[in-house]
Order: structure tokens, then sequence, then C-alpha cells
């Protein structure tokens, strides 16, 4: 009987190491390019009306409707001439309105705001979480509620048909959403600081000017972005207070070259839009690292 020998089991074929890195590697490339591919159809979805609006403005007023594509058969140049002056002031007069009101508006709500939030901040008094919520309160009440009453008091006060209705409010610390989001940011202030100046001497106006508002810009810069795009794209309040041509801000001028009863001129109209987005525009580029850093280190602190 011959011996039986006993077989030795096979040894796997050696991994290689690098194969499950090439797969991860190739995974994470085609998620990267699907979600970049998703990301460049949601920009394209969402800049197509500007540079439809962009595209419209040098058009013949007689294609813009007729042909919607973005590529004009027909270039008119002459859009711009005529809707800088073809409204009957120049549009200049306009752009020089809004920045008189928007920047009115935007130092008033910087230097009002900050105080009220610093004072909700750091300071105790009788009925401050009372107040803090009916602060809050007020950001779920619409605008067309207090439109009347706010518009009767202007009245008595033969405000209409001024910028005062439009500006002077600002200084008054009207717009909470900006008092809440500077509240949470100065609550992320150790207060050790605010204790420290209090033993070099400092009163509480000076802790406000010399450490609170510095430590404080990304927030400052965040209300002034907001207030200055708000205030600059509001239509209702400035044409309920300004009645008067020579007054109009850039969103009353635009309604000018719309006229019911004979032609619009939609060129015109187009072009003067793509103008007066220039200035927000150039103001959120300018101030957009600090926006994203102020809405960042304010909107979870608690």
């Amino acid at each position: 009987m011959s011996a039986i020998t006993p077989t030795r089991p096979s040894k796997p074929a050696p991994r290689n190491p690098k194969q499950p890195l090439r797969k991860l590697r190739s995974a994470t490339g085609s998620r990267r390019v699907f979600l970049h591919t998703v990301l460049i159809g949601v920009a394209i979805v969402m800049l197509y009306p500007l540079l439809w609006m962009l595209s419209s403005s040098l058009k013949p007023d007689t294609a813009i409707f007729t042909q919607p594509g973005l590529i004009p058969s027909s270039l008119r140049p002459e859009n711009y001439s005529e809707g800088w002056s073809g409204s009957g002031n120049s549009f200049s007069l306009y752009i020089t309105n809004s920045l008189i009101v928007t920047i009115g508006a935007v130092i008033g709500n910087v230097i009002s705001c900050s105080l009220a939030a610093y004072a909700f901040a750091r300071f105790e008094f009788r009925g401050k979480k009372i107040w803090f919520g009916l602060m809050l309160g007020t950001l779920m009440l619409p605008t067309q509620a207090v439109l009347i009453p706010q518009y009767t008091i202007f009245y008595n006060l033969t405000w209409i048909n001024t910028y005062l209705p439009l500006i002077v409010p600002k200084f008054l610390a009207v717009d909470a959403f900006f008092i809440f989001l500077m509240v949470q940011f100065i609550r992320s202030i150790p207060r050790e600081l605010d204790q420290a100046a209090m033993m070099d001497g400092a009163n509480p106006f000076q802790i406000y000017w010399k450490i609170i508002l510095p430590l404080m810009k990304p927030a400052l810069i965040t209300t002034t972005i907001f207030t200055f795009i708000w205030t600059y794209d509001d239509f209702l309040h400035q044409l309920v207070y300004l009645q008067q041509n020579d007054k109009f801000t850039v969103p009353l001028g635009l309604t000018l070259f719309l006229d019911q009863t004979s032609g619009s001129s939609y060129g015109a109209m187009f072009a003067m839009s793509t103008l007066a987005l220039l200035p927000t525009l150039i103001c959120f580029l300018i101030f957009q690292k600090r926006l994203v850093e102020g809405l960042a280190t304010s909107g979870m602190k608690g």
C-alpha cells in the first residue's frame, strides 16, 4: 500500500495594496465630477436671468421677447445712451439718490443696532428678556402691517416726498435681525476684556467704542452689506414716500421706462437695470470674505 503524500494548500495570490486605493480614488473622482456637474448646472440656472437681462440690454425692443436666446442677432448699444437720459432726467440722478438713501441707512443701522446689541448683550436691566423677546417678535411682523401707521406719522411730520422716512428710522434700531446678529457676536467676546477695561477706568461707552466695536468688525460688515443691498433694492417704501421724479431712486427710475398707454422702452430699461446692478455687485465682491466670516461667527453663538 503506497503512502499518501499530503498536498500543500496553495498560497493565495499576492494582493496589490495599491488596488483599494485606486478604487477609492476613482470613486472620489467620480463623486467630484458629479458634484461639480450639478453645481455648474445650478449656477447656469441661477445666472440665466442675469445673462438674459444683459443680452436683452443689447437687443432692439422688437427682438427682446421674440428672440429668447442669449446671443442677439443684432446689437443695439444705443439702449445704454438712450436709457441714461431717456427718462427725462439723467440716470445718474437716480443712482445718486439711491446712494444717499442707502449710505444714510447703512450708517444708521450700524450705529443704532450695535448700541442696542451692546445693551442686550452686556447690561442687566429690568425686563431685559421681555424686551429682547418683543424685539425678536418684530421679525415676524409683516412690513405691510405697519406701513399705514408709519405713513400717517411721517405725513403729520411733513416728511413725505423727502428721504427722512427712509433714513431716520434706521437710526432708531428698527431692524431686529441685525440686533440679534450683533448680540450673538458680542456674547462670544470674553467679558474679561470688559472687566480689564473697567479696572483701567473705562466707562461703558469707552468699552463699547474701543473694545467691542473693533472686535465685532465681521458683524458690522455683514450688517453693512445686507443693509446696502436691501435698501438699494427697496421698491415699496420708496414708492410710498417719494413722489417727484427728481427725488426718485433707481427702482423708481426704472419704472419710468414702462408706459401702459404707449410703447415701453424695454431695451433701455434692461440696459439701466444692468448698470444698476454694479453698485451691489461691487459691494458684494469687495466684502464677500467678511460677509461669510460674519455669518459663520455670529449665527451659532449662544
